[in-house]
């Protein structure tokens, strides 16, 4: 078990009273979830935000923030003997709060009277036993669970988790020492006639054997014009274009999250390097834009610009650059939002709304498709950390669509598609932190330049 110092889970919660001011504060940790029988479970992750403010990895675990009375008790029990014959010595009540700088800690059975008539506040909760546990605790039914939670609670939690702290930082750099040997190995290890599968094999080891895991389900396809394809039973063949978007995740569950597209063949065709080009000027200079007090809305819509010029000069698009960007004629090629946040999650904290995370009352979400899809478009602060993660995608089905609606023909050539039909998508992906004065690539280089690519 690896947490931080007690006095970083202390400063942390003692903010979060701060900033509450008042109430009780509930944070039910992840339980152990049957893949087809109570035994035989999923893979278990720890609910972020109880490992934000509790940091035990721990299942049936719950952390409680007496504001009122300035106090933080972790709830739960000592292992059964039952318990430790199968799983080995756990850590008694007593020796996690003191590995955590808590003031005390409860049994289970006494947390629902302990509760009663308290003002009680708690986070959105998405998994199902997490929502009838507290219905049980506060005796209130599902509908009222789903509906009560407090949304001054998830504006203090979002405005703490934001910033990171120096030693998220060092984890996130961890998270991505490791996404570095996935994706150097990955280079290694494509050539014709492998499957996906196996490419994605090797990602999984090098993650497990560097004592992490994958951060989400991994991206690793030859159809990498379907944004969120986990399929791998394709066959890579010669002139083929292979996008893995994946991230490690550490022990302490922060995670990394990077795009590189590899041609199968050991070179890019002339086609594929043009487009490959183009989506890498859009990644690094919009990672130049990254900086305190920009709209992150606004860099997204320098890379359409970027990659709408870009089109131009292939002869792919034409007409005013501003005009295409405006009417969202670009989005046939970039379909999706620029980045969003990353740290204990992938997409940091977005189980409490994504619009809370990325949104604000200056910022409001586009109703315009591709832009529509941008998780972050608020003003950028210092201590965010985000994914810049432009693309390039050619998708037959939304090309046939707009053609046949004549959308966007006076920007869309679309007679000039035709030998794009197979040419699938290009996506590259790196994780940028907000500083005072501008941006920081985390963690080592990885090779994205095409001569680095190329094998």
């Amino acid at each position: 078990m690896i947490l931080f110092d007690s006095t970083i889970y202390t400063a942390r919660r003692n903010a979060l009273m701060k900033a509450m001011g008042k109430g009780v504060l509930v944070f039910p940790g992840a339980t152990e979830q049957p893949f087809n029988y109570k035994g035989n479970t999923y893979p278990f992750r720890q609910d972020s935000s109880f490992l934000y403010y509790f940091g035990h990895p721990q299942p049936g675990l719950t952390g409680i923030i007496d504001v009122d009375n300035g106090k933080a008790i972790l709830v739960g029990d000592d292992a059964a003997i039952e318990d430790i014959v199968w799983i080995g010595p756990q850590l008694t009540m007593a020796e996690r709060i003191h590995h955590i700088g808590a003031d005390e800690h409860m049994p289970s059975a006494d947390l629902a009277a302990w509760l009663k008539g308290k003002e009680v506040h708690y986070l959105p909760q998405h998994h199902a036993d997490r929502i009838f546990y507290l219905a049980e605790l506060l005796g209130k039914s599902t509908d009222e669970v789903k509906a009560g939670h407090s949304m001054n609670l998830v504006r203090a939690v979002i405005a703490q988790r934001s910033h990171k702290g120096s030693e998220e930082i060092e984890q996130m750099e961890h998270a991505l020492h490791i996404t570095h040997a996935i994706h150097s190995q990955i280079n290694k290890s494509i050539t014709p006639g492998k499957l996906e599968a196996h490419i994605r094999g090797v990602a999984e080891g090098v993650a497990f054997a560097n004592q992490g895991r994958l951060a989400y389900q991994a991206i690793c396809t030859v159809n990498g014009h379907t944004l969120h394809n986990n399929h791998y039973h394709r066959t890579l063949k010669h002139g083929d274009m292979l996008l893995c978007d994946i991230g490690a995740e550490t022990m302490m569950s922060y995670a990394g999250d990077i795009t590189r597209s590899y041609p199968v063949s050991p070179k890019f065709s002339t086609q594929q390097a043009e487009i490959y080009d183009l989506v890498l000027k859009a990644e690094m200079e919009c990672i130049e834009a990254v900086k305190p007090g920009v709209r992150y809305l606004d860099i997204h819509l320098q890379a359409a610009r970027i990659i709408t010029d870009g089109l131009k000069d292939l002869g792919l698009m034409q007409g005013d650059t501003e005009e295409a960007v405006q009417a969202g004629a670009h989005a046939l090629f970039f379909p999706h939002g620029l980045g969003h946040m990353i740290g204990l999650d992938v997409h940091d904290m977005e189980g409490l709304g994504e619009d809370n995370v990325g949104y604000d009352a200056e910022t409001t979400r586009s109703k315009q498709f591709g832009t529509a899809y941008l998780r972050l478009a608020k003003k950028l602060e210092p201590g965010f950390v985000l994914t810049v993660e432009p693309g390039i995608y050619f998708i037959p089905e939304l090309i046939d669509l707009w053609q046949k609606e004549g959308k966007f023909s006076d920007f869309i050539c679309y007679n000039k598609l035709d030998p794009y039909r197979h040419f699938t998508g290009i996506r590259i992906e790196d994780n940028v932190l907000v500083t005072e004065k501008g941006q920081q690539i985390l963690g080592p280089e990885i090779e994205k330049l095409r001569s680095e690519v190329e094998r």
